[in-house]
């Protein structure tokens, strides 16, 4: 593991997704508000009526490899 890589497994609400091991360096997602983020994801209706995205299925900022995959992804901004 390195330094882009943190598990915190006294979380209240780990483990959030399925999966052996969760990096919880981004607990939220930066990526969250890019419409190609590159994960997956649904779109589903908010306490609003607006839609707003699920990404539950989305483990990219939860695996170590998932940092320099978000980093370079916002450099792109």
């Amino acid at each position: 593991m390195s330094a882009s890589y943190f598990e915190n497994r006294d979380c209240p609400y780990y483990p959030c997704h399925d999966g052996e091991h969760i990096n919880c360096l981004f607990c939220f997602c930066p990526l969250y508000g890019q419409e190609d983020c590159g994960g997956s994801y649904t779109m589903i209706s908010g306490k609003d009526g607006k839609p707003v995205k699920d990404c539950s299925q989305c483990l990219i900022p939860h695996q170590e490899e998932g940092y320099a995959y978000i980093l370079s992804k916002l450099q792109d901004e």
